[in-house]
């Protein structure tokens, strides 16, 4: 399982794009994050202080307060929430050379710096999980090859379940079995029905994998029992032209691309909906949306998607 294997490429690829889109957006993140820390630093001093003034229009409080050395301060702080009730007492922090640079819950620099952290973790447990996930695939597959082979006569069927199509080999002997197969252009001119030798029996075991003029094809899940859900396409019994032609225009992985771009619909809905629930803006926005689409390509790979 090599990386001339068309499912170890196009998985190698996919993750690589989710990796390079989590560092940009990491990185913009850490720089918030960076940023909000610096303009915290200096604020080291605590006292209460009491709202003398709520601007809706601007966002922003008035609050004043004692200082210990017995004069009064002001400062006005810009928010990102709901600001306090004038006459609230609130506990503001202060830089003790500059009183009027302060801070008091809900502060658009606090909320920032909370905001940056919680992407930045998002990030890198999507990114852990992703890289785990595909590791833990790719190990799972390595021995299949070894095991003994049986010749079965099986046909490939290409089902569509909602966004994605999936490439699968029924048995025709009873009990039928469906193999979930990594799609490879050989599949396409595989007559109805053809013989070929399967590593491992689908009879007892939960991955097989099929070697088909050459070509192994590993498995994208487990064998099922029962008779996959989706629009069903059969492949024809006998292969002509038109056929081999088709095989040949599904081979490079950018007709891979243009087939699972339909999958990155669903991405901006996504965004909006962590931007609502984040209570964040634009650039929070385009963030979830290019790392869920970037997930929904891998999670395309990862499962097998069939571009033919």
């Amino acid at each position: 399982m090599g990386i001339r294997t068309r499912a170890v490429r196009h998985g190698l690829a996919a993750t690589v794009l989710v990796l390079a889109v989590c560092a940009i957006v990491a990185a913009f993140s850490a720089a918030t994050l960076s940023a909000a820390r610096a303009e915290l630093a200096p604020l080291t001093a605590r006292t209460t202080a009491h709202v003398t003034a709520v601007d809706h229009d601007a966002d922003t409080a008035t609050v004043t307060w004692t200082l210990p050395s017995g004069g009064a301060a002001q400062a006005t702080v810009p928010l990102d929430s709901t600001p306090p009730a004038v006459g609230a007492s609130v506990l503001v922090g202060y830089d003790h050379s500059a009183p009027a640079h302060a801070v008091i819950p809900g502060a658009s620099v606090l909320i920032a710096a909370d905001r940056s952290s919680g992407e930045l973790l998002f990030i890198a447990i999507a990114a852990g999980l992703m890289v785990l996930v595909t590791s833990v695939r790719l190990l799972s597959r390595l021995g299949l090859t070894h095991r003994p082979q049986v010749r079965i006569p099986v046909r490939r069927v290409r089902v569509q379940s909602g966004l994605m199509a999936r490439s699968w080999l029924e048995t025709e002997d009873l009990p039928r079995r469906w193999i979930p197969v990594y799609f490879d252009p050989v599949l396409v001119t595989l007559a109805t029905p053809s013989t070929v030798a399967l590593h491992g029996d689908p009879r007892r075991n939960r991955l097989v994998a099929a070697l088909i003029d050459g070509v192994v094809l590993y498995p994208s899940g487990r064998v099922v029992k029962d008779d996959p859900q989706g629009r069903r396409v059969d492949n024809p019994s006998e292969i002509d032209d038109s056929v081999r032609a088709r095989a040949v225009t599904v081979r490079g992985l950018l007709r891979q691309l243009r087939a699972d771009v339909v999958l990155i619909v669903p991405a901006p809905i996504i965004g909006l909906l962590w931007a609502f629930l984040d209570g964040s803006g634009f650039w929070s926005w385009l963030g979830a949306t290019v790392i869920t689409a970037s997930l929904a390509l891998w999670l395309a790979a990862l499962r097998g998607s069939d571009p033919s």
